[in-house]
């Protein structure tokens, strides 16, 4: 059974897999008898804050009897029927929710199948039906957050952005002026560290230097490093706590060993918005420098466009506290980052918790 570590999405096969038989042969035009025990899988997984697809070589008739399911169209997201081959699936599911391709595993009864997604898209895990009890075994007993547990339905709501933004006649500056978007920036509470730890954990595309959950909860629980949270909402809802900052503040320079973004908030100012704020505070704490750890990755090449455009540059010996780490840093005198003119910043004291 591949591991389960990192996994966003599970990716479910229609015939042989999720039921029993083969719907296109059906003569009555409806759909084979869904197996329990893989809806209640679906549901668990749910529990633990991943996500459910579907990806089936079938007629394209078959998704439009998915999406009439209610029991169905409620447990999966982005589905995928067609006779294309469970790759360019994978690919197109990854895309239209935001995560990489390298976080999904499908689960097919077909070897064929598993083998096609295994030799073109590398690092997709994929599993049989019969894994499907390891794979919740390795869940259980996880921490899950508030945010985790509504994430299917987080990524319904931000369809219905994108829907909207289909429509919108204007462009996108005034689009998301039109979406209300709001900020909230402050100190974490107690209650909030569980999503932060899970942030730097599960985030890679807007994650700038890869420290796990462990390392995290250790460098708070010395002493000497403070964990900040952004949290944003729009007229569409409330998209929870987006963005976390590990920060060692001192007298002179605030260094931030960690500074991670969940990707549902990629290209909406909320990136540079929490950098700035952290800019902000540290100045009204009276330091001189910002400093922020880099691990440069294929990943968070966004992130790294953002730091430079920040102005945020490494120094003479570019070295950062671990051999794949750069340290940039910039001077708080001067003009900071401008603010994204369609996101209200609502910036807390620094010792009040968000």
């Amino acid at each position: 059974m591949p591991s389960a570590d990192g996994v966003k999405c599970v990716v479910w096969d229609l015939d042989g897999t999720l039921w029993d038989g083969v719907a296109v042969e059906r003569a009555d035009g409806g759909l084979p008898e869904v197996r329990p025990d893989m809806l209640a899988a679906v549901d668990t997984l749910a529990g633990h804050g991943v996500l459910s697809g579907i990806a089936s070589r079938s007629a394209p008739e078959v998704l439009e009897r998915v999406t009439r399911d209610p029991r169905l169209a409620a447990r999966f997201l982005a589905p995928r029927v067609s006779w294309q081959d469970k790759s360019h699936a994978l690919r197109a599911i990854a895309a239209e929710l935001g995560v990489a391709v390298e976080s999904l595993l499908l689960v097919d009864d077909s070897p064929y199948e598993r083998a096609e997604v295994e030799a073109l898209l590398p690092g997709v895990r994929t599993a049989a039906p019969q894994d499907v009890p390891a794979l919740l075994d390795a869940l259980a007993g996880r921490p899950v957050t508030p945010e985790a547990r509504a994430r299917a339905g987080l990524y319904r709501t931000e369809e219905a952005r994108r829907r909207a933004g289909e429509r919108f006649a204007g462009g996108r500056e005034e689009f998301l002026r039109w979406c209300g978007m709001r900020m909230e920036a402050g100190a974490a509470g107690g209650a909030e560290l569980p999503r932060a730890l899970e942030l730097a954990e599960r985030t890679h595309r807007l994650n700038s230097s890869g420290l796990d959950r462990e390392q995290v909860r250790v460098l708070v629980e010395r002493g000497g490093h403070r964990l900040f949270t952004a949290r944003m909402t729009d007229r569409f809802g409330d998209y929870g706590i987006i963005g976390t900052a590990l920060v060692r503040p001192g007298p002179a320079e605030w260094s931030v060993p960690l500074f991670a973004l969940s990707c549902r908030i990629a290209g909406r100012g909320a990136s540079v918005a929490f950098l700035r704020w952290l800019m902000e505070q540290a100045r009204s704490a009276g330091a001189d420098t910002f400093a922020l750890d880099l691990r440069p990755t294929e990943a968070n090449t966004e992130l790294r466009l953002l730091f430079r455009q920040a102005g945020l540059r490494a120094g003479a010996d570019g070295g950062g506290p671990a051999p794949s780490t750069v340290t940039l840093s910039r001077t708080l005198h001067g003009d900071l980052p401008p603010w994204p003119a369609w996101l209200r910043v609502r910036p807390l004291p620094i010792g009040t918790p968000s």
